[in-house]
């Protein structure tokens, strides 16, 4: 293949080393590696087996980005002649993600969470410290060193930057700040052989901690079990987990068992499910998933034991596992907390599904924004895999299967199924037209079982316990417990597991409830892809079945709470903000409705001000005008972020009586 690279390009020995950390040394100058006239003047190798590595595009820019900084086209030339991708294919790649940078830019580069939940508890005035620190967000500011030497990958050494980002996942401790550092050493082996992230989170963050972390001067990190005060023993942890309530299940171990000890989880009952999976075979594992009634917990609630059946029966192979663990829904955080704090969970969950369902290997898409995750589930596959519990011969059943982590790079519509597909397979994270489902046609073409986290973790309860005692739990149509992301105004933010029936009342009460003083304002459930809902409405049962009867939805369990301090009409605006900037651009009606549904909102709200809150005559035409874009994102969108995104913003409108209309 003619690549038509980028002329007069070259790649730094640097930025050779991080490629091929990544890839392994090439196998001869066709692919980038030293010309031996006498071969490679004779004979090419390409064709098919060079088109099977374009997976590993993702993974190698990451390297890239984590060693030099950005992706400078001399660097992306070489990636295109590793893997045999044209240049322009890899550029749009590249620029998907806003993990990435094909412009210099400082080794540190600080992301401040600028989403909803942290803007109520101080990130706009967090902001404003950083801009009077570092400057604007997006230009560079020096630690007072002085510039390092020229042609450093990183521009000037000792640099930073800050830069508004988008929900981090870590609602609960905000507001939240991510560091992005690059020139870290790469692992030479394992799960993460090539990467060479030395990210970090931070939160709750002050403007003091920031500035020292860019120092290099690491905060104190979040204590173990602080997500979960469920968990939590004193400080009145034992007391919000009152006597009498219903056992935990998914969160148990969290806190409590050392994330980081295969032995730990094992002496807490850890692969027990696997072992009794085994037993059972591969038809009863389905069976007592499908007698569970457990239905998916990522937001479409659909029946997990007939997805796992529609891939087993799939004559096609091989068949694929693929966990979604692109968890950015803004106020979602509960897959974080359970891969931080119980990887082993989902790696032996995960093993249970791929021998359900006949599939060879598995693949768990992480969020890039979820360092502490990503190391601690790459710690306990590898741990696993020495134990014999992934590899060749597991447990001596002569069952085959094994996991590899690919890390997203900042793309919320990458949580969306096809296009996770698309992002692993190297390609834009852009959807998929369905049919073909992905039971039929998924990763690389094949049958593809897709749970999320929360979904898959939950499978262990039931080949232990038997189907019918789990859908014994919650309601005939929600069975078992759920995982509730608790954030804004309450005293406990966190994670919360409840029965599927209990009210939105019991969890917010559960969470400590409103501050003192204060009144509830409104409730976001089910994330800026949900709607809001009243303090008239707290008694809605948290069921499947039950918000869908007030117009509401579960989504993924974000209970994001308001009181009376809080100026909805930004929160509004800033969702609409989200999608706007989210939409992958593929289809006209998300593409363009996000941004009219912008531009709707922010007309509203001036001309709201200008009348000094009071209701606007010409609100009407424009409320109508809105309510015609949301139903044309939501008739003609491919994917489900144009079909939800006019959700919030509606509903904000009609029972809150934002910018001038509604009640």
């Amino acid at each position: 293949m003619d690549l038509h690279l980028i002329p007069g390009a070259a790649p730094t020995d640097l930025e050779r080393a991080a490629v091929d950390g990544a890839l392994g040394p090439p196998d001869s100058g066709w692919d980038g590696g030293e010309r031996r006239p006498k071969l490679d003047g004779h004979i090419a190798h390409g064709g098919r087996d060079a088109r099977a590595r374009r997976h590993l595009l993702l993974p190698a820019l990451h390297a890239l980005q984590g060693r030099a900084g950005w992706i400078s086209p001399g660097a992306l030339n070489y990636i295109c002649q590793r893997l045999t991708v044209p240049p322009a294919e890899a550029y749009g790649v590249a620029t998907f993600y806003s993990m990435f940078s094909i412009e210099p830019r400082p080794a540190t580069v600080v992301h401040v969470c600028d989403d909803i939940a942290c803007r109520i508890k101080g990130a706009k005035e967090l902001g404003a410290e950083m801009e009077k620190s570092l400057g604007p967000a997006g230009s560079q500011a020096h630690r007072g060193n002085a510039p390092g030497k020229s042609g450093s990958a990183h521009g000037k050494t000792g640099g930073a930057m800050w830069l508004k980002s988008p929900c981090l996942g870590l609602c609960e401790h905000a507001p939240a700040v991510m560091f992005q550092v690059a020139g870290g050493k790469p692992a030479a082996s394992g799960p993460r052989a090539g990467d060479a992230t030395g990210d970090w989170t931070l939160a709750p963050a002050r403007t003091a901690d920031v500035l020292a972390g860019i120092t290099g001067r690491r905060a104190l990190g979040r204590p173990r079990g602080a997500s979960t005060p469920q968990t939590r023993t004193g400080a009145g942890g034992a007391d919000r987990a009152s006597a009498g309530a219903a056992p935990l299940r998914l969160l148990r171990r969290v806190g409590r068992v050392d994330p980081e000890s295969l032995d730990d989880y094992r002496a807490h009952g850890g692969y027990a499910a696997l072992r009794r999976a085994l037993a059972l075979g591969p038809e009863g594992v389905i069976r007592e998933v499908t007698d569970s009634k457990l239905m998916g917990r990522g937001g479409a609630a659909f029946p997990t034991g007939r997805k796992w059946d529609a891939v087993a029966k799939q004559p096609a192979h091989p068949h694929y596992l693929v966990c979604n663990a692109d968890e950015s829904e803004p106020g979602t955080f509960k897959d974080r907390v359970l891969m931080e704090e119980d990887p082993f969970a989902l790696v032996e969950a995960m093993t249970i599904a791929g021998y359900a369902a006949d599939c060879a290997r598995g693949y768990i898409y992480i969020r890039g924004e979820y360092p502490l995750a990503l190391a601690r589930l790459a710690n306990a596959i590898e741990a696993a895999r020495t134990r014999g519990l992934l590899g060749d011969d597991i447990l001596g059943s002569g069952f085959r299967f094994d996991i590899e982590i690919r890390r997203g790079a900042g793309a919320y519509i990458c949580g969306e199924e096809t296009a996770l597909f698309n992002s692993i397979e190297g390609l834009r994270g852009e959807p998929r037209n369905k049919p073909p489902f992905p039971v039929q046609v998924g990763l690389f073409g094949k049958p593809t079982l897709i749970n999320n986290v929360e979904t898959l973790v939950n499978v262990l309860d039931i080949v232990v316990e038997g189907g019918p005692a789990f859908a014994a739990i919650g309601t005939a149509q929600s069975s078992g417990t759920k995982l509730f992301c608790v954030s804004g105004c309450v005293a406990a933010p966190g994670v919360y597991e409840a029965p599927f029936g209990a009210t939105l009342a019991d969890i917010v009460k559960l969470a400590g409830g409103v501050g003192a003083g204060r009144t509830l304002r409104a409730v976001l459930l089910g994330g800026a892809a949900g709607s809001f809902v009243t303090p008239d409405e707290m008694d809605v049962p948290l069921t499947f079945e039950g918000t869908r009867a007030i117009g509401a939805s579960l989504g993924s369990g974000v209970i994001m709470v308001f009181d009376d301090t809080v100026d909805l009409q930004d929160t509004v605006l800033r969702i609409a903000a989200f999608f706007r900037d989210e939409s992958c651009g593929q289809c006209v009606p998300c593409r363009v409705g996000t941004e009219r549904q912008e531009e709707v909102l922010h007309r509203l709200a001036d001309a709201a001000a200008a009348r000094d809150g009071r209701r606007v005559p010409a609100a009407a035409t424009e409320v109508a005008l809105l309510d015609e874009i949301g139903q044309a994102m939501r008739d003609a969108s491919i994917c489900g972020l144009g079909q939800t995104a006019a959700g919030a913003a509606q509903s904000a409108i009609k029972k809150l009586g934002l910018f001038g209309g509604g009640r």
